[in-house]
């Protein structure tokens, strides 16, 4: 087994594999036990025939005296079981037959002439291999009766008391039904187990066992990793004070609640041991004593931070111009979309400008595009420090700029837009930039984006005829 840092892991991974086996073999002894009475009973009183005895089974005879074995298949036939049947005399009839057959069960006689002694049984036991194997015996003592145990006998029926057989080989086929069952429950556990060690030695998955409260009883490496500990010991002790996991109300999940607690899937900040944030997916389930009582979580923790960090930059490069680093076009559409929304339930009126950068093109043809951008940042700079925080600063595309400005009406609306000429004209960076600036406001000059964006836009235009022409690149 792998191991893992600190005698409390192997506690919690023993813990683990212990409650899948219980659980596999509740299931087991239930099925066993309950379902073949329940599917009886509802039969009987449907008024059908059990289920055990509609289904037919295939018997193998391994008997030198029909008349026995016609008293058997009679007995069988006496309590309803469907049976098909063949008869050989020896063990290598029997292994030819099983070349070309199935058998639910064999039935052979013992003592018998054909096999003697303990490598006969064996041989024999070899030869039917997994299929039930039930001897019909003569007057059987004590030693004879450990004999054929010990060979790898099911059952074995007198022949004085034949009318025991029916019994005898429902007996046998729910043993074999139930070593089948446990032969797949061991595969399941080994394949659980194998999980569970690439889990708990998974560099990216976090495993902590937690008090209801919260609080960690036991974690592994990748955990201690995570928050930036040296030692399990040395988060075990911070955690005391400082890290406490807050789930809520666990669900409970089929069967009854002391069994499993499904926990949804949540996502926390914790701080780890340098004062930074990790941002952690958790999900797992409550777990119980033996006396039903709710003891804790088990949790698997993932790392999300830089997952999440990058997705706020794929949002940010979305909605951002790459160039100046405000809103783009699509962003702008958005938030006007969101404020006319917002204004409609408030009746709180909200204006918009709209920039154009003078002169932009003859900058670019004069003084080269590196110029020019660099004239678009300092507008976009300008832009970013008139702004208040609720306010949106967008760059629609080329030389064209907007200022979403919430709650704020037409007049100060205009007090802004003179603002920004005053900062943009006072601008010690050469060339002198100018701005012509449209100003519309919601409800007042449009109902919807488009005749809100067309109202400034216009309100742009007929500011920009009333300014005198551009004498040279950049200045007014």
């Amino acid at each position: 087994m792998i191991a893992v840092q600190g005698s409390s892991s192997w506690s919690l991974i023993h813990y683990l594999y212990g409650w899948v086996w219980r659980l596999r073999m509740r299931t087991f002894a239930s099925n066993i036990v309950h379902s073949e009475l329940q599917s009886d009973q509802e039969s009987v009183a449907q008024g059908a025939t059990p289920s055990h005895r509609r289904r037919p089974i295939n018997v193998l005879f391994i008997h030198r005296d029909a008349a026995v074995v016609d008293a058997c298949q009679e007995e069988l036939k006496k309590a309803r079981f469907g049976v098909s049947s063949e008869l050989v005399l020896t063990i290598a009839q029997c292994t030819e037959q099983l070349r070309s057959q199935t058998y639910d069960v064999v039935i052979a006689e013992y003592p018998s002439p054909n096999w003697k002694g303990s490598q006969a049984l064996q041989l024999l036991r070899q030869t039917v291999q997994d299929i039930p194997l039930l001897f019909v015996t003569t007057a059987i003592g004590s030693e004879l009766i450990a004999e054929l145990t010990a060979h790898g006998a099911f059952d074995y029926v007198e022949r004085e008391h034949l009318a025991q057989l029916p019994m005898a080989v429902r007996r046998v086929l729910n043993e074999q039904k139930l070593r089948a069952e446990l032969d797949e429950a061991e595969k399941a556990l080994r394949h659980s187990q194998s999980l569970y060690r690439a889990l708990v030695d998974n560099p990216a998955y976090g495993i902590c066992r937690c008090d209801p409260e919260g609080k960690f009883l036991d974690v592994n490496q990748a955990l201690v990793t995570m928050l930036g500990y040296a030692t399990r010991e040395e988060l075990l002790m911070a955690n005391r004070e400082s890290i406490v996991l807050d789930f809520g109300p666990a669900t409970p999940v089929g069967g009854r609640a002391g069994e499993k607690m499904r926990i949804e899937p949540i996502e926390m900040d914790w701080k780890r041991k340098n004062g930074t944030t990790l941002k952690a997916r958790l999900s797992g389930r409550g777990f119980y004593n033996d006396h039903g009582d709710f003891v804790g979580y088990e949790i698997i923790v993932v790392d999300i931070t830089e997952q999440r960090a990058l997705e706020d930059h794929l949002r940010r490069q979305a909605s951002s111009d790459s160039l100046t680093g405000l809103a783009n076009h699509r962003r702008l559409f958005e938030v006007l979309q969101a404020e006319i929304s917002r204004s409609t339930r408030t009746h709180r009126e909200f204006s918009l400008l709209l920039l154009d950068l003078d002169g932009l093109k003859e900058i670019n043809d004069g003084l080269g595009h590196q110029t020019g951008d660099r004239a678009l940042c300092r507008l976009a700079q300008v832009l970013t420090d008139c702004r208040r925080s609720i306010d949106t600063a967008a760059r629609q595309g080329g030389d064209e700029f907007a200022l979403v400005l919430p709650e704020t009406g037409a007049a100060a609306a205009n007090l802004v837009a003179r603002r920004i000429c005053d900062l943009l004209a006072k601008d010690a960076e050469e060339p002198t930039l100018s701005v012509s600036v449209g100003v519309a406001s919601y409800p007042k000059d449009a109902d919807t984006v488009g005749t809100l964006l067309y109202a400034a836009d216009r309100d742009l235009y007929d500011t920009k005829d009333l300014k005198p022409r551009v004498a040279r690149a950049g200045r007014v």
